[in-house]
Formats: structure tokens, sequence, C-alpha cells
């Protein structure tokens, strides 16, 4: 695979000015030293987004999103490290050269080059026979009218008109100078056969006499056509798309995303309709946050593309009951995928399209607020008026429930969801339980081989989705006698957190808890390690000592300790790496490294929220700033990281002590105690810290 060289990475960033590229999308106000602005990533009335020019980075206080100017680009574009690297050199004049390519990469490049460079020009084809043909104008601009769009929306997604005739298309594009091979590799024309399969050598155009909607990547480049005919009797689809091709896939693909996905992010939720037209009329009345599946069933690499920008999703429905049905199983797919799902109907008759052109755009928001529900409700509402006094209805429509609610990832929501629906068929909670968890057990069998039987037929999978018995309401007489933990399980739940206490269910029985049911308890021990890595990253340059600079008195004095928290660890050893290389680990450079949990890091570390008000210093109020106090900040990092490795040891070998040991083994054990609360001691000491009485 193809890269681009280090030297032009370096050069790339060098030249990127974060302050530039961040002011191309937000407006940004200087306070103190930083730049501030409302975050583009969440809704905000306060300014919480701040660029700190100096270091480099943003930094969002209240979504939480920072990074360098390349993490900038790839989560404002939704790009790629190497696309958000592109669009900076391009912004700056910088040619990018990649890394030699083999002759096949090469060829597949080029292939796929051409083929997007073809596609842009038949949308320019398109977009001019509508608006400067008389075809286009009395045909494909007079529909476009006729559905309420405005030359301002036709020009946002560029639409197009494809004359009636044959190979109008494969003329202009010869004219022009474009191969015929990418335009049928595109799908823009087709190959005549005969009867026997054989390539007659006759070539004609795909779509005729169709209102043409280019369809977009995220980036923005045209990668496939839909088509709608405009003939009153066509036998033909009313709707014709692109084939599959190098450059489309369908499956990956929602229309509207390049021209809504900044307004997905602010607006923190994705509109989901099935239409070209619903797309385009929402959008029109300034509701830019909505895709269309273009008439597909919903795939995992559309929700993929959803969940880039959003967690939440509406899916807007007409009132017909039968695609209502359709759809369900595409909306389990968002479920799973970990998207939190609304649904809004619409009066039968009626689409997003025509209900918004006909009650108008206010009408159609409070429309939008006022009927949006919870999906599991919606559904649960959708199945027992189905089932109505049927029993046997009845007990499907709660299995079918059951199956929408074990798509949820999120164990609470579960929880909660299985509540909502005892209430609903009013069923008792407990046994919706009951046969939540068998449906669970079944499903994970069957994906393990069929083997779902017996006690451990659930698998490892379905553990993790097992709902426990113990919740409000259930009743103690009526709950199934919990599977007792293994003494792994048990250990792991230990050091996830859980007392033992914890994991005594109400008649002395262990629960069975999983990872996702505890949360870590903090690490003291991370914290120091975070400790002393923001000090290398904020202050490496800075002078202790004549000649020595705080990043290579802190190496020096960790030379013997080993990090165990794996980002910090791997942080050490990039400013080892830079201050081998000659250079200082600073912010600026480490914060567009290519690991994104890096540069995550980095940004939470460099970035303080607060800073000191000019205030002080007018009124003559002296604050001691970190940066005064470096030596001291240094040496209680590095005491403070080693009482704890001390604490850590010692408590290892006490623990030993608790086993049965040899009297050579018991002896290495107490001096090594010994040694060790003598350490601990001095550290102490040393720290201020106030040392019990008897230790």
């Amino acid at each position: 695979m193809a890269r681009i060289p280090k030297e032009l990475v370096d050069q790339i960033i060098h030249h990127a000015d974060i302050v530039e590229v961040v002011g191309d999308f937000v407006s940004l106000k200087r306070k103190g030293q930083n730049m501030w602005a409302c975050c583009p990533f969440h809704h905000e009335k306060s300014p919480s987004f701040s660029v700190a020019p100096a270091k480099g980075l943003y930094k969002c206080f209240g979504c939480g999103k920072a990074g360098g100017v390349v993490q900038f680009i790839m989560d404002i574009e939704g790009t790629s490290y190497v696309e958000a690297l592109k669009y900076l050199a391009k912004k700056y004049g910088i040619e990018v050269q990649e890394e030699e390519k083999t002759p096949e990469q090469q060829l597949a490049q080029n292939e796929k080059d051409s083929q997007f460079i073809v596609s842009n020009w038949a949308k320019d084809h398109y977009h001019r026979l509508l608006l400067s043909t008389d075809e286009g104008q009395s045909i494909g601009l007079s529909y476009l009218r006729q559905r309420g769009l405005n030359q301002a929306t036709i020009k946002t997604f560029e639409l197009g008109y494809s004359l009636d005739q044959w190979d109008d298309l494969l003329k202009s594009a010869t004219a022009a100078g474009y191969e015929q091979k990418y335009l049928e590799k595109t799908g823009l024309i087709i190959r005549r056969e005969d009867d026997q399969g054989q390539d007659t050598g006759r070539r004609y155009d795909r779509f005729r006499g169709r209102v043409m909607f280019p369809i977009h990547n995220v980036s923005g480049r045209v990668i496939g056509f839909g088509a709608r005919t405009l003939k009153p009797n066509d036998k033909t689809a009313k709707y014709l798309n692109s084939p599959e091709s190098e450059i489309y896939h369908k499956s990956d693909v929602l229309y509207g995303l390049y021209q809504g996905r900044q307004a997905i992010r602010t607006e923190e939720l994705c509109y989901l309709v099935e239409g070209y037209l619903d797309v385009l009329s929402l959008h029109q009345g300034d509701i830019r946050n909505v895709v269309a599946s273009s008439g597909t069933s919903l795939t995992d690499g559309q929700i993929r593309l959803i969940k880039r920008y959003t967690d939440n999703v509406t899916v807007l429905y007409d009132g017909d009951a039968a695609g209502i049905r359709a759809s369900l199983r595409g909306i389990d797919m968002l479920l799973e995928g970990g998207l939190n799902v609304r649904v809004v109907l619409f009066p039968d008759g009626d689409d997003p399209d025509s209900y918004i052109r006909k009650v108008g755009d206010q009408k159609f928001k409070e429309h939008l607020e006022g009927a949006s529900q919870d999906f599991i409700q919606f559904k649960t509402e959708l199945v027992s008026r189905e089932a109505a006094q049927d029993p046997v209805k009845k007990a499907e429509a709660i299995r079918e429930v059951l199956q929408s609610i074990a798509k949820v990832p999120d164990p609470i929501k579960r929880q909660v969801f299985l509540q909502q629906t005892s209430q609903a068929f009013g069923i008792d909670e407990q046994v919706l339980i009951t046969e939540y968890n068998k449906l669970v057990r079944n499903a994970s069998g069957k994906a393990a081989g069929g083997n779902s039987g017996g006690g451990s037929g659930g698998g490892t999978s379905a553990g993790s989705s097992n709902v426990s018995s113990g919740s409000a309401g259930a009743s103690p007489t009526t709950r199934p006698a919990p599977r007792p933990m293994s003494p792994e399980e048990e250990a792991e739940a230990l050091m996830y957190g859980a007392s033992p206490e914890d994991l005594m269910g109400g008649g002395g029985d262990l629960q069975t808890l999983t990872r996702e049911d505890l949360e870590p308890v903090p690490d003291v021990l991370e914290q120091c390690e975070r400790e002393v890595v923001r000090l290398l990253l904020l202050y490496s340059a800075q002078p202790l000592a004549p000649e020595v600079a705080v990043a290579q008195y802190l190496l020096q004095q960790l030379d013997d300790t080993p990090f165990k928290t794996g980002i910090y660890a791997d942080l050490l050893h990039l400013c080892r790496q830079e201050l081998e290389q000659g250079r200082w680990p600073e912010v600026r450079t480490l914060i567009q490294h290519t690991r994104s949990d890096i540069r995550s890091m980095v940004a939470e570390l460099a970035t303080e929220k607060y800073e000191l008000s000019p205030n002080w210093t007018t009124h003559q109020i002296h604050v001691p700033r970190e940066l005064d106090l470096l030596q001291t900040a240094c040496d209680n990092a590095i005491l403070r990281l080693n009482k704890v490795n001390v604490e850590r040891e010692l408590a290892v070998r006490l623990e030993a002590l608790r086993h049965p040991l040899d009297d050579d083994t018991m002896m290495e054990h107490l001096q090594t105690i010994r040694l060790l609360k003598q350490m601990d001691n001095q550290l102490a000491s040393l720290l201020g810290t106030v040392i019990p009485r008897g230790a």
C-alpha cells in the first residue's frame, strides 16, 4: 500500500496553521493565550471549544473532541488520516508524491482515478443539460420545480437530466476525449450483446430521459447516479441506479451524507429516510441532518457511516403498514450497531417529501418533535395492536420485541426496555427476563454451531447479554437459581472493582457478572504515570539546572522504572525516541502521531480549560505557576510513582505470606518486606506524607 513519505508529512504539518485550518469552519475569538468558539461537533450556546496555537491542538471541554490539525480535518470531514493530510497539502499548495507503488497498485489507482474523473464529467454534463437545453428545462427542470425544489437545492445537490436519446452521453464523452472502457466500468454506458451473449460492438447510454441524482462519497466525489424516469407509461423501473463498480458500492453509501454530515455532527442526530426527494425536500426546509438509504435495505456499512457522525438516529416512516413491517429488520441492525433509535410516523398516504410540502417547514419540524418515539416502544405498540386479543399472536409479538431488545449492546438500556415491555404487555417482568435469556442462549448456541442445550449452551457470548433477575419488582420466590461464578470469573470481577459483598445475591448466591457490568476503579499507579508523562510533554525543553532539561531529568530518573499502563508506556517510549534523535518530545510533534489513541491522550494531557485571569497581575497578586515550581513538580511526580510501585510490591509480598511457604522462602519474603517498608517510610518522609504510628 502506498504511503506519504514521513518527510512530506512533516512538511505538511509544519505549514498547516491550526488557527487558519479551524478558522475555515468556525469563527474563533481570542481569550487569553488561546482561541475560543462554539464547538462544530455538538450543539452549545457558550463557547467551550478551544484552540491553543502554541501547542498546535484543539480541545472541546463539552464533548471531549481533541487533537492536532490533522485530527481536526479527520473529525470535521470524516476522512482517514491520509485523506486529511492530502486535504492540508492541497490547502497549502504542497504537492503530494506518494511513495513508489508496484505496477499493479499504480494500475489499480489509475483505473479508480479515471472512473472518478469520468463520473465527475458526467455529473457536469447532466447538470448542464438540465439548465441549458430545451428538453432539460421543459421536462427535467419543470419536474423538479413541480416537486417544490428551488435553484439553490438543485445546485447544492448538482441535479441533472439525461436526454431521451440512445447515445447522447456516449457521443459527448467520446468527443471530450474520454475512453469508452471507463464509461462502461462506471455503468454510464451499456455494451449490447447478441442472443448468444457475444459483444456486438454497439454501446448505448444507460440513463435516457431521466432526472439525474449524483451520488457523492463522504469527501464529495461523484461515484454513481440515481435516475428517475419522467415518462408516464414507461415499462422500465421508475428509479434506476448505477451498477456496482470499483468506486461505487451501494452498501457503503448514504445519499445526502456529504451535504448533511456537518449538520448531523452539530445536531447530534441523523434523520434516516428512504428516497432522494425526501432528502432534498427536508434539506431545503432547513433540516439538513438527513440521509437516505436510497431504497435499498439498510446495511452494516451504512450503519457504520452514520455512527462516524452521531449515535442518534430517527427513522422517518410513511404510514404504510407493510413498508413499516419490511423496515423493522433494518432498525434492529441500527440497534445492534449501538445507535439510539427513534421513529416518526406520517399520516397514511404521506412520506416525508409530500408531508413537508403539504404542511410547510415549521409544522413539519413540530411534527418531528411531537411524534418522535423510542423504537422499542414503537415496535411494542405496533405488534401488540396486531396481536389484539389473540394469546398465540401476543406471545409471538412479545418474542419479536425481545429479539430487538437483545440487539441493544448496553445492558442498562436492555434492563429499562424489559421493564417498559413488561408494563406495555401486562406481563410479569421476571417471565420476560427468563424468556429473554432463553432467546439469547439459543442465538448464542446457533452462532457457536447449534450447541444450545444445557447449562453451558449459551456460550461465552451469551453471558455478555444475559439480564440479571434482581431488578426491582422481581419476586424472590420466582427468581431462577443463578449460575455460580467460577474462581476465574470471581477473580476478574474483584479485579474490576467489585467487593465480595457485591458478588452476593439476596440468598447468598453469587450473581453472574461480566466485564460490561463492572467499572474499573481508578488506578493510583496509572495516575502517577500519567502525571510524569504530562510533565514530559508540557515542559520537555524547560531547564531545571545548567544543561539539564525536564525531559532529560525525568527520563534519567525513570531508567529502571517500566510503566505498567499501556498508553503511558507507549508515550514514554516515544519521548525517549524523540530525545535520542536530538529532538525535544513536544506536544506539537506527538499530537500528529498516526495512532488515534496517542493523539487523543496527548491532547487531553496538554489542554487546560482555565487560564489565569490578567486581573491577578493588575492587582499585584502573585500566583505561583507550575512553570515556576518545575523542580518540585518533577521530584514529587517521581517520588509518588516510586512510592506506589513500592506499595504494590509490598502488597504482593504480604499476600504471598498467606500461603504455605518453606522456611527459606519465608525468610526471603520477610527480609524484602522490611526493606520495602523502610523505602516506603523514606519516600513518605520526602513527600511529607503522614506515616501511621508503628509503621
